[in-house]
């Protein structure tokens, strides 16, 4: 034995030297386990931290009779903060407007000619990450 183990002292110095290991691996350990679990998150189902966390929005804009209207213009507004976008759609009639925050809700509607369409609302409760929206024109003279 050392002279350290001599008499109840010495005990008492081995006892806390083997705490103080113990203690010692321990936080080796758990300090080992805690950096590869934060490294490294477990996935969830469904989401991707490559994934794009936005929306697109496409749709068309038709006359009554489903042809499309080139030239007119798609209004997007932000109901949080009533900002506007604006598009204006080619010959084949489609819009898009892209990078959308899925936590907010927007409407949209088109006017052609001094025309407008129906107002339709993207949700934040709707989870897709792309949204197709037709918006109608009716186009037609109305004759008394």
């Amino acid at each position: 034995m050392t002279a350290d183990c001599v008499g109840t002292g010495g005990n008492e110095t081995l006892m806390k030297k083997a705490v103080i290991a113990v203690a010692v691996s321990l936080l080796v350990v758990l300090s080992v386990f805690s950096t590869s679990a934060l490294a490294a998150p477990a996935p969830q189902f469904g989401n991707s931290s490559k994934e794009d966390k936005t929306r697109l929005l496409t749709g068309k804009v038709l006359d009554g009779s489903d042809n499309p209207l080139p030239n007119a213009v798609v209004y997007l507004t932000n109901t949080h903060t009533r900002t506007v976008k604006t598009y204006i759609v080619g010959a084949d009639g489609t819009y898009r407007f892209p990078a959308l925050q899925p936590s907010l809700d927007y409407e949209v509607y088109a006017q052609y000619n001094n025309r407008k369409s129906g107002t339709k609302t993207v949700s934040q409760f709707d989870n897709r990450p792309q949204v197709y929206i037709s918006l109608k024109i009716n186009t037609k003279t109305e004759t008394k």
